[in-house]
């Protein structure tokens, strides 16, 4: 069966996905992961698309981002990819792929999900064991939205700026939600969608979107379909 494009909808969140082939290492040093958040501003200014959030974890990265356009956000993961991959290559002796190959993406209605995902996205390195603290991973947008660094990287989603009337108090908001982490339940269902692609939408845009796109946003029911009896005579 052929693979289901992609559903992007441009001025929307998406949560995008990018893992290393076989589950392999993609960055070896702390250079490798300055060198792809060069190339990841470079390749999401050039193709129109603000990032909100990211983590770097060592076989895999977690992005929130924002697409201006319908092909802008492949655009920008393939210029990442193909100027990323060259130089890690050259620096550590090898040649062949280094990500899986296809990143995956889905759409997040916003605001109902927005705070749950940035807490999805800048938590990863606690729940793997990495840090203590979310603001202990130099590698994510946690220390900028807590407020300990600037990241010329993040353009803030509109939804960062509702969680508060000042920088204290969105960072308030965040410090508090990354403490407090995410329900098994809502940590389960974004990493379903994550990994799936399919939108994490409410019922009535995931109709609007069906009809717009003419294709299925909601995984069919697993089973069989049920056949209605014939009437006994």
């Amino acid at each position: 069966m052929a693979r289901q494009s992609r559903l992007v909808v441009p001025g929307h969140l998406h949560h995008l996905l990018q893992r290393g082939n076989n589950r392999q290492a993609v960055f070896l040093d702390d250079d490798d992961r300055r060198h792809y958040l060069d190339h990841l501003r470079e390749a999401t200014r050039l193709h129109g698309v603000q990032v909100h959030a990211y983590v770097l974890m060592p076989n895999h990265v977690h992005l929130l981002v924002t697409p201006s356009t319908d092909d802008g956000l492949a655009r920008a993961m393939q210029t990442l990819g193909r100027r990323y991959v060259t130089q890690f290559n050259q620096r550590h002796g090898r040649s062949g792929t280094l990500w899986e190959g296809r990143f995956r993406t889905a759409l997040i209605e916003s605001p109902a999900h927005f705070l749950d995902a940035l807490v999805y996205v800048e938590q990863h390195p606690v729940r793997a064991g990495l840090v203590e603290n979310a603001s202990d991973h130099a590698w994510s947008s946690a220390p900028h939205h807590l407020g300990l660094r600037r990241d010329p990287l993040i353009a803030e989603h509109r939804d960062f700026w509702a969680l508060g009337n000042t920088p204290f108090d969105r960072e308030a908001v965040v410090r508090q939600a990354l403490a407090q982490g995410l329900p098994a339940r809502t940590l389960d269902m974004l990493g379903r969608h994550a990994h799936s692609g399919w939108p994490l939408v409410g019922e009535r845009w995931a109709r609007e979107l069906a009809e717009a796109h003419g294709r299925p946003v909601r995984p069919r029911p697993r089973g069989r379909p049920v056949v209605p009896k014939k009437p006994s005579t």
